[in-house]
C-alpha cells in the first residue's frame, strides 16, 4: 500500500454498534491511529454510517478525525455509497484498507463487493470486530479465501510511511508508540 494509491474505509464505527463489543475501545483505539497516520501521510480516507437515525451517528473520537461527514447507507455493504468509490477510482485508488464493525456484516460485504469491483482490499484485523468470536474468525477466514489481505494496524500504518528518517516517520512512530485503552 502506498499513500497515492490507497484508501482507508472505516465502516459504520457507531455509538450504539461499539458499545456491545467486547473489544469496542480497542477497535476505536486503533481506528483512530490509522486514521492518525492517514492525515500525516495524505491517505484519503472516508467514513460510513448504518441507518444512524437508528443507530447512532460515529463514535466522537472518529467523528472529530473525519474531513467530511460519514455516507449514510442502508445497505450493509459500503457499495451502496457509489460516488465515494467513484471518486476513488477517478483519483487513480486501487487499494483499501478496511476496518470498522461488525466483521462478519458490513466489513465483510463491503469487502467482498471491493473484491468484485477489481480493487485489492487490505483488512486491519486489530481495527474491525463484533460481538462473537467464531462470527469475527469466520468471516475473515472468509474474506482472506476470497483474495483479502490480512493486515495489522502497526504493520499497515508503516507500511503507508515506506522509510524512516522522514518528518512522517516520526510521527507514524509516535503514533505505534502509544499504549493501548486499558
Amino acid at each position: 500500500m502506498r499513500p497515492a494509491d490507497t484508501a482507508l474505509l472505516v465502516v459504520d464505527v457507531q455509538q450504539r454498534l461499539i458499545a456491545v463489543l467486547p473489544e469496542g475501545e480497542r477497535i476505536v483505539w486503533n481506528i483512530a491511529r490509522l486514521l492518525d497516520g492517514a492525515q500525516t501521510l495524505g491517505v484519503r480516507f472516508a467514513a460510513t454510517e448504518q441507518v444512524p437515525d437508528k443507530l447512532s451517528p460515529t463514535v466522537p473520537q472518529l467523528a472529530e478525525r473525519l474531513s467530511e461527514a460519514a455516507a449514510t447507507k442502508s445497505a450493509f455493504s459500503c457499495g451502496e455509497c457509489g460516488a465515494l468509490f467513484a471518486a476513488w477510482q477517478t483519483a487513480g485508488i486501487f487499494r483499501v484498507l478496511v476496518c470498522g464493525i461488525e466483521t462478519h456484516v458490513c466489513v465483510q460485504q463491503t469487502v467482498l463487493d471491493l473484491l468484485a469491483a477489481g480493487y485489492q482490499v487490505q483488512i486491519a484485523v486489530d481495527a474491525v470486530g463484533t460481538r462473537h468470536t467464531l462470527d469475527h474468525q469466520t468471516a475473515l477466514r472468509r474474506m482472506e479465501a476470497s483474495g483479502a489481505l490480512l493486515t495489522t494496524t502497526e504493520a499497515a500504518l508503516f507500511e503507508w510511511c515506506g522509510r524512516a528518517g522522514t518528518p512522517e516517520f516520526k510521527q507514524i512512530s509516535a503514533l505505534v508508540k502509544q499504549s493501548p485503552p486499558s
